[in-house]
């Protein structure tokens, strides 16, 4: 396995967060990672995206220049992203902002209205991790339950309080979209 992803969208939609969630998840299953955020001059409300790398073999550079996962939260994410997917990728939409639909018929595509989604749960703030359940609901990368783990393990004690909600809006995604297929 060697899956090359790309989580993007504005600056405060955690898109790195998620990015961890999937990094430690991978290095916690024994597989070889890589993380790189990138942020915009602004911070919130600027493009924030972060590449990942998760392999069962060493990974010779973390450059992603055609991601086999794009993850995209904003509509100018899905404008970069969406032509980078590597054919026979995945693309995993926030179709309560992004209103176009991808073209291609080389990917595949799943739409997930993650801000209402999270929304339902009692906080938009969980969109990102909506989208990663989305995710793992479709292609599961890492198993569900490492990213739940990796929620108990690395969350500082401090912001214990956010891991319940996580799991709810992870298992949320999830369900959104196998019921969807």
């Amino acid at each position: 396995m060697h899956e090359e992803i790309i989580l993007s969208g504005f600056g405060g939609q955690g898109t790195l967060f998620a990015g961890q969630l999937l990094t430690y998840s991978g290095m916690d299953e024994g597989r070889h990672v890589t993380w790189i955020p990138s942020y915009g001059p602004e911070m919130r409300g600027g493009t924030a995206h972060c590449t990942v790398i998760l392999s069962d073999d060493e990974i010779g550079s973390p450059i992603v220049r055609q991601p086999t996962i794009s993850l995209v939260m904003n509509p100018d994410s899905m404008d970069k992203y969406e032509p980078l997917v590597k054919p026979g990728g995945l693309l995993v939409v926030n179709s309560t902002l992004v209103q176009t639909k991808s073209k291609r018929t080389d990917i595949d595509v799943i739409y997930v209205p993650a801000n209402d989604l999270a929304l339902e749960l009692g906080n938009v703030k969980m969109a990102n991790v909506v989208m990663l359940g989305a995710l793992l609901g479709v292609r599961e990368i890492v198993p569900v339950a490492a990213i739940e783990r990796t929620l108990d393990e690395h969350i500082p004690a401090e912001r214990h309080k956010i891991i319940a909600p996580n799991k709810r809006a992870l298992h949320r995604g999830v369900d959104y979209v196998t019921s969807q297929h």
